[in-house]
């Protein structure tokens, strides 16, 4: 075995696991996507010094939905169907301030 084929096995080992990580961060952001929109939105809103009430009500429900939804059992056949719930409930809260 020599140094070259190490290094590439190496590389491709990286690849591997970045990826791996990069598809899970897909996944919960399916998941959680609009909570931490609302999140930011409200965190923004208080920076710039305005009452964000509204942004805090809207993450409040949406971490509401996403743990309704989180606490489903999901698997590669029905994992869509979690997916488009969590994304379709509670779309409010575009990170607008009024």
């Amino acid at each position: 075995m020599n140094i070259r084929s190490t290094k590439g096995q190496g590389m491709t080992e990286y690849i591997i696991i970045v990826a791996l990580i990069a598809v899970s961060a897909i996944g919960v952001y399916s998941f959680f996507g609009q909570t931490i929109r609302n999140q930011v939105a409200g965190l923004a809103s208080e920076i710039s010094g305005v009452d964000s009430n509204a942004q805090i009500a809207a993450a409040q429900g949406s971490a509401t939905q996403a743990a309704t939804v989180a606490n489903n059992d999901y698997n590669l056949g029905n994992y869509n169907e979690g997916a488009n719930s969590a994304s379709d409930s509670n779309g409010g809260g575009g990170g607008g301030v009024d």
